[in-house]
């Protein structure tokens, strides 16, 4: 089978988990189905980037600047489909929520979140009718829909209840790397992890706040480490540390590299993850997978994926989230209980089966009727 694969979208370093879900996909798809011949359609930016090395891969190089994404969506809708056609593609796979309109073989679009709908906003008021338009464009347009929990497809199916076309859902995985991330050393730092880019429906603010009251009350030492990319709400984030007086004990580390991400997930003293929405969440399920004990909004999807393994909480209050993190970083037994159960819950999560389900999504679109 020919397949594309349009990562015109990605832009290294910029797009967060959608880029670690790419890179893990064009991994692990041509280890378990061989037999099969991959297109990567790349941008400019990302034209030298690790994964084009990949020798199982045919790399079309377009020239595009995802940068400029009208530019970007405009070669998307006018010029990819008919790349498609040339190179006899049997279905395209679109893993960053837009797909051509008129694509000339089958595809498939993953929709990680409907954050556009259920959070319109966390938008940019200039932004928000671009995603509107283009992501229902690929829901009426797509032959199947991918989704990463079953959160997501249920949002899918509330807010795009005219689109007929088959909705599968592949949840997302751990690195293998975090499964023994841990074991080979003790934790050094006396820290508490929150790894995720600065948007306002992550709710750093909220935890800053929480994390300051927790120290004032307690007397504690330890350290708090932002880890992530500035986003829309990094000036909110800056002002929320400010008026906490909590500069010397918060950290804000800006785009770190994949190995210095690993080494603060290899040192903290716990991790916890306050978001409001998500789609699936993947450093909650890296976190379990390294035994890092972990503390987890009550929402979904993260809840169900971390079950048992980790200690839940509401993330509309700041009591909530202080209790929260005292019981993390100083209930011994439970820390000991979380650290074990942690990896097994992981477990459950593996790209391996992300790409397999992936798979089966892009050949049973291939092999529906033609348009």
């Amino acid at each position: 089978m020919r397949i594309g694969i349009n990562a015109l979208y990605l832009l290294p370093g910029g797009v967060g988990g959608t880029e670690i879900y790419l890179r893990e996909l064009l991994e692990w798809m041509p280890r378990i189905a061989p037999e099969h011949e991959y297109f990567l359609f790349v941008n400019r930016e990302s034209e030298n980037a690790s994964f084009t090395e990949n020798s199982q891969f045919h790399v079309a190089r377009t020239g595009v600047r995802a940068a400029s994404r009208p530019v970007r969506l405009l070669y998307e809708q006018v010029r990819l489909p008919s790349c498609a056609r040339s190179l006899k593609l049997e279905v395209l796979f679109n893993p960053g929520f837009t797909a051509p309109a008129l694509c000339g073989c089958p595809s498939v679009t993953t929709f990680h979140d409907l954050q556009h709908k259920r959070h319109p906003e966390y938008f940019r008021p200039l932004d928000l009718p671009a995603w509107n338009f283009f992501l229902g464009l690929s829901a009426r347009r797509s032959d199947r829909i991918l989704t990463v929990s079953e959160a997501s497809a249920e949002d899918f199916r509330r807010f795009y209840p005219h689109a007929q076309q088959p909705i599968d859902v592949s949840p997302l995985g751990a690195r293998e790397i975090f499964f023994s991330l841990r074991s080979s050393s003790p934790p050094s730092g006396d820290y508490l992890l929150y790894v995720s880019t600065l948007h306002p429906h992550k709710n750093h603010a909220r935890l800053v706040r929480a994390f300051a009251k927790w120290r004032r009350e307690t007397g504690a030492t330890t350290k708090l480490v932002l880890a992530g990319m500035r986003g829309f709400a990094a000036k909110d984030v800056e002002q929320a540390i400010a008026e906490c007086g909590a500069a010397s004990f918060v950290t804000v580390t800006g785009w770190i590299d994949g190995r210095e991400l690993l080494d603060l997930y290899r040192a903290a003293s716990a991790f916890i993850f306050p978001s409001l929405f998500e789609g699936f969440g993947i450093p909650v399920v890296e976190a379990l997978a390294c035994g890092l004990p972990s503390a987890v909004s009550a929402v979904e999807p993260m809840q169900s994926h971390a079950g048992s393994a980790a200690l839940l909480f509401d993330p509309l209050s700041e009591d909530a989230i202080s209790a929260a993190i005292y019981r993390i970083l100083t209930d011994a037994p439970l820390r000991a209980k979380l650290a074990e159960a942690g990896p097994v819950q992981a477990a459950r999560f593996r790209w391996r089966e992300t790409a397999r389900l992936t798979l089966r999504s892009l050949e049973a679109a291939a092999q529906s009727s033609p348009r």
